[in-house]
């Protein structure tokens, strides 16, 4: 009984943040808030791809740790139409919902480390300041922004690849330790933000195999502690893409939606997966991607 009644308590915020969402949705289509010229309307069929979309992405994110946005990005992009601009502060504006859910998953089950959080968040602020100020110059240039995207996409899929073919032990998942030196974290934490800022993909993608291999941190926390530190910078990064109007809100607040049961199931299931063959397949698909958004810089189609 009494795990009962802790599991109905820990799923409160998680019901908060999804009626919050769900009310701010409900508002935004009946005040009549627009999208930008040229992005593609909110039909029926688009409506429940984009929370399908929504949903998978944060349940594979959470799965293979890297976050959704990484995934949710190119496809609303190149499949849907969004413009690159507007995709990538619409991305990282659903973050913000995303990782809050994720991350209050794993903290109810003691899936991070609560240190690293704090010094990792707090570095990334000034790396997410810089990055979306960087941002306003590269919005107007398409072409390039899309160059160093892919060259963005590249990091992930080369980690993914690399751990499937790897043949060393990943480290103990008995201990919470995450090695120091702390300042270390600090810098990583400056690259997760510019990352956050520039490209709209919050970090993780950088700052789980930087846990991993130059602090020696396990798996399960590695995760939990990326997505808690994604929080803040996602809250600020997207917050300034949607003053700096980069945002289409009935879009991400879609997204957000289902994103955020995606992140709880996510987070409850990670410990029953073998993520070994997700990764390939995310791996190859982030390298796909990442030579598409690279050719287009030289004028190749694939």
């Amino acid at each position: 009984m009494r795990n009962i009644i802790n599991s109905r308590r820990n799923n409160i915020p998680t019901l908060v943040l999804l009626a919050t969402v769900l009310v701010l949705l409900i508002w935004s289509f009946q005040t009549g808030v627009t999208i930008e010229k040229g992005m593609p309307p909110i039909t029926e069929l688009n409506v429940i791809l984009l929370l399908f979309i929504g949903f998978s992405a944060a349940l594979f994110g959470s799965l293979i740790g890297i976050g959704g946005g990484t995934i949710v990005l190119p496809i609303i992009h190149f499949w849907m139409g969004y413009a690159l601009p507007f995709a990538i502060g619409t991305t990282l504006f659903s973050t913000i919902f995303t990782a809050s859910s994720g991350g209050y998953g794993h903290l109810i089950r003691q899936n991070l480390n609560l240190k690293a959080i704090l010094l990792i968040g707090g570095a990334g602020i000034l790396g997410v300041i810089l990055g979306s100020w960087l941002f306003t110059f590269l919005a107007t240039q398409v072409t390039l922004l899309r160059f160093f995207l892919g060259w963005a996409f590249l990091w992930p899929a080369i980690y993914m690849m690399l751990e499937v073919v790897k043949s060393e032990k990943n480290p103990s998942e008995e201990t919470k330790t995450i090695h120091e030196p702390r300042w270390g974290w600090g810098v990583l934490g400056i690259f997760m933000g510019l990352s956050t800022g520039l490209f709209g993909l919050a970090g993780g993608y950088i700052l789980v195999p930087g846990l991993i291999y130059l602090f020696g941190a396990p798996v399960y926390i590695t995760i939990g502690t990326s997505l808690g530190a994604i929080i803040p910078l996602a809250f600020i990064g997207g917050s300034i893409k949607l003053i700096q109007g980069f945002v289409d809100i009935n879009t991400g607040l879609l997204l957000s939606a289902s994103a955020i049961i995606g992140a709880q199931v996510g987070s409850a299931t990670i410990k029953r997966f073998r993520t070994s063959t997700l990764k390939l397949i995310f791996g190859v698909y982030f390298l796909y991607f990442s030579i598409k958004l690279i050719a287009s810089y030289f004028s190749i189609t694939i």
